[in-house]
């Protein structure tokens, strides 16, 4: 299995154990470094490269599945999916996940998106509701849809956990808000959410989109 998109390896991380072996993949050299740290501190045998979805290299018909989860929507399709389509096997599966927090079914969620609006109002990562899995006009002649999935979970979150979500997130520390505006950010969240539980859930949507090699 490939894994792009992978940072931190958390897909990776929390697969291998089912008996696949992962190659991890991300465009950022800090990430595929704490990738490597953490697998070695569980003790996980998974490898690691430092490459996008537009330049990774491997011989032809080398991985089983392929998956990209919450970065798939990044990706130059014209020219990852010719890439993803030869290396996978024949029969091989593409499986591209998506999981967004549902703002409208949670005060906190919400609150905290208006926030990070009030200082980034050119964010879109927001504003998030459930849809329907269709049948993507990008597929061509390379692949078929195999499997639809969506789904809602709880995720539980302290405050600490949650802030450092949000923070996470484009419209704050993937953006280009300034130190000082970050700071500001911070500052706001952090009170905000001292009004709140110390832990909470919050409703997420998931989709789930399979795909097989044609």
């Amino acid at each position: 299995m490939l894994d792009l998109g992978t940072g931190t390896g958390v897909l990776p991380r929390n697969m291998v154990k089912y008996g696949a072996k992962f190659v991890g993949a991300d465009i950022s050299e800090n990430q595929i470094a704490e990738a490597i740290k953490l697998s070695k501190m569980s003790g996980l045998d998974i490898d690691y490269i430092v490459a996008s979805a537009e330049s990774f290299d491997f011989p032809d018909n080398t991985f089983d599945v392929i998956t990209a989860c919450q970065c798939f929507m990044y990706f130059d399709k014209a020219v990852a999916l010719p890439k993803i389509h030869k290396v996978l096997k024949d029969d091989g599966h593409l499986v591209v996940l998506f999981m967004a927090w549902l703002p409208f079914e949670s005060e906190i969620a919400k609150e905290s998106e208006d926030l990070v609006l009030k200082y980034n109002p050119s964010w879109t990562g927001g504003r998030m509701g459930r849809y329907e899995l269709g049948t993507p006009d990008w597929l061509g002649d390379m692949f078929e849809v195999a499997n639809a999935i969506t789904y809602d979970i709880n995720v539980r979150f302290t405050r600490e956990t949650w802030h450092g979500r949000m923070k996470a997130c484009r419209g704050i520390g993937a953006s280009s808000l300034s130190a000082e505006e970050i700071a500001s950010w911070e500052k706001e969240q952090l009170a905000y959410l001292a009004t709140q539980p110390e832990i909470f859930y919050i409703p997420h949507f998931v989709s789930v989109l399979d795909l097989r090699k044609k």
